[in-house]
């Protein structure tokens, strides 16, 4: 007996509108053409920000269920790029499976299935996204309190500018200049008592300072003289 393709469809659509409590929306009846709208949990039709919609638009080809029906996605809501072709790929498979029996609401819930899983992978990816950013912010707020890294080299050199720059290296200097150890010759050029004696000695003895010539060859070799203290003498006695 051949199969009376005409009433197997009506009586689809009679089920269909039973199943789906008056969201069906019949365009035309010869062929039929209907649509039914699909959508995450998440989404709400009064805000369009969350969640994943579309309506699927159907045609009954004139042998269906023997042959595929002609399937439209229509006002896709939220949708990223690519996700209209993949949908219908993936009903397009599900026909496949389903040919020589009515398939309609197999067809609406394997769409509804792919919305949702495709929604998880929205929301995944963007907690992914806010937590590199979070984690992004608080590194570069770290790398206020690390600063640059310290080594003996980056510090010696801060160290030695610092110290110019305060005036240390300066202070430094004078204060070894200072301390340094005077030669023998510059002790008795800068010991004024030891002029003093000698000219008075020079004076009582009836000379003239005008007369007095001093040869600074008897000076040359006085820096080798050892004239630090006279305690380097082992048998010196303090009286």
């Amino acid at each position: 007996m051949e199969r009376n393709h005409r009433e197997d469809q009506c009586n689809e659509i009679e089920a269909l509108d039973s199943i789906y409590c008056g969201e069906l929306e019949v365009l035309e009846t010869d062929p039929h053409k209907f649509r039914l709208p699909i959508a995450t949990t998440e989404y709400d039709p009064e805000v369009e920000t969350e969640g994943l919609s579309c309506q699927l638009l159907f045609t009954y080809t004139e042998k269906y269920p023997d042959t595929a029906p002609l399937v439209e996605i229509e006002e896709p809501t939220n949708f990223q790029d690519g996700y209209e072709e993949e949908l219908l790929k993936h009903i397009h498979s599900t026909i496949e499976e389903n040919i020589g029996i009515e398939m309609i609401f197999s067809l609406v819930s394997s769409a509804q299935e792919w919305l949702n899983v495709k929604y998880d992978e929205l929301k995944n990816a963007a907690e992914t996204a806010k937590v590199e950013a979070k984690r992004k912010v608080e590194e570069e707020e770290m790398k206020k309190f690390e600063g640059t890294r310290v080594t003996v080299e980056t510090f010696m050199a801060w160290k030695s500018k610092f110290e110019l720059d305060m005036g240390i290296t300066e202070r430094k200097e004078k204060v070894a200049a200072e301390n340094r150890k005077l030669t023998g010759r510059e002790l008795f050029l800068s010991d004024n008592t030891l002029n003093e004696s000698d000219l008075k000695f020079l004076m009582d003895a009836g000379e003239s300072i005008e007369s007095v010539r001093i040869d600074e060859s008897l000076f040359q070799n006085i820096d080798d003289l050892e004239l630090d203290s006279d305690t380097d003498d082992e048998d010196y006695v303090p009286e």
